[in-house]
């Protein structure tokens, strides 16, 4: 007797359940690059979770988001944000891609930044998009 497997759809999951596909599904593209990964059962230094390459012993503590986000809580702690927008994944560190994100949009400038300490956006908008081309994966 086989498996009868049927793909779930992302749209019907919880967001725990998200979350959970997300996390699976980077790790795998992770793997692709030689970096296994490692779940966090809680925010450390502000990563979800670690991923080590499996030659060089290099790590990366990575926050992984539903879309485009930064925050001021993530400066300062050498964090790489991971998203997916439509099909594509990016991986980008957090403090110098704000930086250049920050001259070039007026997120600075909303109360979502200044006042609540970060800012996401619900699409990818072209300005950014180009910005975050090198860190396509």
């Amino acid at each position: 007797m086989g498996l009868n497997l049927k793909r779930v759809k992302y749209d019907s999951l919880n967001s725990r359940q998200k979350e959970n596909f997300n996390f699976l599904k980077l790790s795998a593209i992770l793997a692709d690059y030689g970096y296994m990964t490692m779940r966090l059962s809680d925010d450390w230094q502000g990563a979800d979770f670690i991923a080590q390459h499996v030659t060089d012993g290099n790590f990366l503590k990575i926050q992984l988001k539903s879309r485009l986000a930064f925050g001021k809580k993530y400066r300062g702690k050498d964090i790489y944000i991971a998203f997916r927008s439509d099909k594509d994944w990016y991986l980008f560190p957090h403090d110098q891609t704000l930086v250049r994100v920050l001259k070039k949009t007026g997120i600075g400038k909303t109360a979502s930044w200044s006042k609540r300490g970060g800012y996401s956006f619900p699409k990818l908008p072209k300005q950014v998009a180009i910005i975050l081309k090198r860190y396509k994966i």
